[in-house]
């Protein structure tokens, strides 16, 4: 071939090649046409108006109109060094997430491998029986949880009386209990994490067990170095998620604890703080201020996670 037809030919697939790139770039963008409208639409805008009235000392009682906004500088900022209950509620925030996020892997992981074993009778039955929680709406699931817990008339607590503990806990009485009992709570919903789980165990091929088993590597072993790196993509995607759902944990606390947190503000969370600011006290501005400072700290807490996995997750075919 000469030199004049390569030319023509590399000339050619040019434009081609420009007409794909073009055409792949015009169907993204129109399948990422919902979720840009929604964000543009729904999201945006109210991230921009929660900055805007960090500044300002606005009041939810008043009309929303310019008028009505007097820009205070960073003086809602500063607020949050004298708020007696700002720190205490992110406190509280973190030991719920201390507690639960791990909760929220081990046994979940847990449920996965055991419906996922061939030994197991009926395992069809047991993954229907973890899943059915999560199909129970919140509200409805707190009160009822609330009554099994309570310590006077709970059924948890009259068998473990029958069990010969005579002073069993007063859960959500006593502060020292109330987070651990919201833990609780959230274990009865580990069914979505548990099939997701589920379904990574069933993608990890088979051959590198059969390849372990030839080599003399025990059951545990086999768990730690083959199924455990091979699902850490799923395991680091719930914790990612376990980390946002702690900071913004806020339904069930609300429920049990009421607007003041009780036991003694032990299940005062952070969101039920800065709600508590912007819909009780009508303290829009100061609000903004603590919703930020929640969006920051969950910011930072999933960057870390980020960093910590680029070392410690695999992906199949990445480097």
């Amino acid at each position: 071939m000469s030199s004049v037809q390569a030319a023509s030919l590399v000339s050619s697939a040019k434009p081609r090649a420009s007409a794909n790139r073009r055409r792949e770039i015009r169907w993204g963008v129109f399948f990422l046409m919902p979720w840009l409208i929604g964000f543009f639409g729904m999201q945006l805008i109210p991230i921009l108006m929660t900055i805007f009235l960090s500044f300002t000392d606005y009041k939810g009682t008043s009309e929303f109109a310019p008028g009505n906004f007097n820009f205070v500088g960073f003086d809602n900022y500063a607020r949050v060094f004298s708020d007696i209950d700002a720190i205490p509620s992110m406190i509280v925030t973190l030991k719920f997430a201390l507690i639960g996020i791990p909760l929220g892997l081990i046994i979940p992981l847990y449920f996965a491998v055991l419906v996922n074993s061939r030994h197991l009778i009926g395992a069809n039955f047991f993954r229907t029986l973890f899943f059915l929680p999560t199909v129970i709406p919140v509200v409805a699931g707190t009160i009822i949880y609330r009554g099994t817990l309570n310590a006077q008339s709970g059924w948890v607590n009259y068998f473990l009386k029958w069990l010969g503990i005579v002073d069993p806990p007063r859960w959500f009485s006593d502060p020292f209990w109330a987070i651990p009992a919201l833990n609780l709570l959230g274990i009865w919903g580990v069914g979505n994490a548990m099939l997701i789980l589920l379904a990574s165990l069933q993608g990890v091929p088979s051959e590198l067990y059969e390849a372990a088993t030839v080599d003399g590597a025990n059951p545990v072993t086999k768990f730690m170095n083959i199924t455990i790196p091979m699902i850490s993509p799923v395991i680091f995607y719930n914790i990612t998620l376990g980390i946002i759902g702690s900071f913004q944990y806020f339904v069930p606390a609300l429920l049990i604890g009421g607007m003041q947190g009780d036991p003694q503000k032990s299940l005062l969370f952070f969101p039920l703080h800065f709600y508590r600011q912007g819909f009780s006290f009508s303290e829009m501005g100061y609000a903004s201020v603590l919703a930020l400072i929640l969006f920051a700290a969950s910011m930072i807490a999933t960057a870390v996670l980020f960093l910590f996995a680029q070392r410690n997750v695999y992906y199949a075919g990445g480097e």
